[in-house]
């Protein structure tokens, strides 16, 4: 039963963060007025897209699973700062769910090594 949380909990926080990701590579007008909004340089979103994606690949095998996981909890914590720095205190709240989530899958990763 732990395995299929486990499992499920990757597909999660793969979509997510895939999804996530692609948005800002296809530099989606929300994210780039997002960007400028918080006084963030719009180069920085494709970057942050790419390891978005990165670390939504790197969570689905077990061999990189760690690795993937932090990336992704980096990747969203930057992301819920810059909800903060908006002003959106109540989505920025919200926002730290992935974060906290990865936080764990990386943990329990660790202690599966």
């Amino acid at each position: 039963m732990a395995r299929l949380g486990i499992w499920a909990l990757v597909a999660l926080l793969a979509l997510l963060s895939m999804a996530a990701g692609g948005a800002k590579i296809a530099s989606m007008p929300q994210e780039i007025q997002f960007f400028e909004d918080v006084g963030v340089s719009v180069e920085l979103v494709l970057p942050l897209g790419i390891l978005q994606i990165i670390g939504g690949l790197l969570i689905i095998p077990p061999q990189s699973r760690r690795v993937g996981s932090a990336l992704v909890a980096i990747t969203f914590f930057a992301s819920s700062a810059m909800i903060f720095a908006a002003g959106n205190i109540s989505f920025g709240i919200f926002s730290l769910l992935p974060v906290a989530l990865a936080s764990f899958l990386c943990w329990s990763a660790g202690k599966a090594v």
